[in-house]
């Protein structure tokens, strides 16, 4: 039997088709992976299928529907085609190696072999096990649709679709991963999107060599855009299908990756990861404020301690109407060592949180702010004062919508932290400038992180600090580099 080859053919003979199941899939080894035989019209026809991944109620009718030629057809040299016009199903594609039948079969579909024949039969009777679409838990809103994406890409495309109908909307898919052969589609609109950055993307997702993409989306994007140890997100994560609509039809490229329920969102900015749907939600006004709010939350979650620390090590600096700031009674822990302990406490709480089953966790809570807080308090480890900002500090890490920038923020206080400390008001003013030029320095797929703000586009900087009315956005983002860069309804 030869070896393994993408480019062997189909065998007409279906014992040697069997037979190369066996060795190189492991039919009969896994339980899972079977065949079934039949004699139509006195031949064999065989249908290979992996238990789990396929709707069974389909298979028993198409099984049906083909033993019934025995009953209503002449012996027939074209059983083939009467095999393929008996097929009760919409999806029926023909392949002609087995390296195709093995992929097919692997992602859940059944393919079905005729004897004396070199062409197989695809029918699409995918059931992947899965949950249906509900409310994200990290983008809930209070007035909107409550139907995230899930782990089926099938179904995220769907509801991509269900939103755009428009018929240059596509979705291109590949298999990435030599052995695990993930779905990968990437969505974009033709007569908007940008064809370079479709042709970049396209070309990174071909040249990833590598066994699996267990870890989906995440992986896809180290490939993509080759972030290395800088800790700031290069793309943008969404589990809403509303937000996924909306930047395609602003000129992003969306990738969608199989068992993910998050969707990456091509290319985005530091300000990207700061928009929430919220702001959609409500009235233009309303939006505008509680854009403002989230934006004071991230600069606490990045500056407030630094800075209350650097008026700790220098109370001179305050105003007399505010000289109150900072501890009023001493302690035997550093101030700096008390802000790191509480600012870890925050993140073991935080990572506990995860971890701990639903019905636990509002006991834990209650365990970290009544007992463990009031009591290193009360033995005197912290000063009050140290709890108050650090909590404070804390919950602008919560406000940022997206969580990846949230602890990216996080890493950059710690920094900011240790500067000041070193180096008091030096330290604090150089690790600012340091951190705005890190971020300057970041280009995402060609696209400056802080666009717009540097390069300023004061027009584009507008609409960041104010939400402003649909009506009134018909440009699409320039950072995007849209074909049609005006708002307008699609061609019917």
């Amino acid at each position: 039997m030869p070896e393994k080859n993408d480019k062997l053919p189909i065998p007409r003979s279906l014992d040697e088709a069997e037979k190369y199941m066996k060795e190189h899939v492991g039919l009969e080894a896994s339980f899972d992976l079977g065949v079934r035989k039949l004699k139509i019209l006195k031949k064999n026809v065989h249908f290979y299928y992996v238990n789990g991944l396929c709707d069974t109620s389909f298979i028993v009718h198409i099984v049906e529907e083909l033993v019934d030629i025995n009953d209503n057809e002449k012996l027939s040299t074209h059983l083939q085609e009467i095999v393929e016009n008996r097929i009760t199903h919409q999806s029926v594609e023909k392949i002609k190696t087995m390296d195709e039948l093995v992929d097919q079969v692997l992602s859940g579909l059944i393919v079905i072999l005729v004897e004396g024949e070199s062409i197989g039969l695809v029918v699409d009777v995918r059931s992947y096990p899965g949950r249906q679409p509900q409310e994200p838990d990290t983008e809930k809103v209070v007035r909107g649709s409550r139907d995230g994406f899930v782990e089926n890409i099938i179904v995220n495309t769907a509801l991509t679709r269900r939103r755009i109908r428009d018929e240059n909307l596509r979705f291109e898919m590949m298999k990435v991963g030599e052995r695990s052969k993930s779905d990968v589609a990437i969505a974009y609109i033709k007569d908007i999107a940008n064809p370079g950055l479709i042709d970049v993307i396209k070309k990174e997702l071909n040249a990833i060599k590598i066994d699996g993409i267990t870890m989906a989306d995440k992986t896809i994007e180290e490939f993509l855009v080759k972030q290395g140890y800088n800790p700031y997100p290069l793309v943008r994560y969404t589990e809403r299908a509303d937000v996924a609509a909306t930047h395609l039809l602003e000129g992003h490229v969306l990738i969608y990756v199989d068992t993910s329920p998050s969707v990456i969102i091509t290319p985005t900015t530091y300000f990207h990861h700061l928009q929430h749907a919220e702001e959609y939600r409500q009235s233009p006004g309303v939006g505008t404020m509680v854009r403002w709010v989230r934006f004071l939350g991230v600069l606490a979650s990045l500056l407030l301690l630094p800075l209350w620390y650097l008026f700790v090590q220098n109370p001179d600096l305050l105003p007399d109407k505010i000289s109150f700031i900072g501890p009023n009674e001493d302690s035997n822990i550093p101030i700096f060592l008390q802000i790191i302990l509480a600012d870890g406490g925050i993140e073991f709480l935080r990572m506990a949180a995860i971890h701990t089953p639903t019905p636990l966790s509002t006991a834990m809570g209650l365990i970290a702010a009544v007992l463990i807080g009031q009591i290193a308090i009360d033995v005197g480890m912290f000063v009050p004062e140290v709890i108050l900002y650090v909590a404070v500090a804390a919950i602008g890490t919560y406000a940022t919508p997206s969580y990846e920038l949230s602890i990216a923020n996080k890493i950059g206080r710690v920094f900011l932290l240790i500067s000041t400390a070193i180096f008091h008001v030096p330290g604090f003013v150089a690790g600012t400038t340091v951190w705005l030029l890190l971020l300057a320095s970041i280009k995402s797929l060609n696209t400056p992180y802080l666009w717009p703000f540097i390069p300023f586009h004061p027009v584009a900087f507008m609409q960041i600090l104010i939400r402003r009315a649909v009506p009134g956005s018909k440009i699409r983002p320039s950072i995007v580099h849209a074909r049609n860069r005006y708002k307008q309804p699609s061609k019917s």
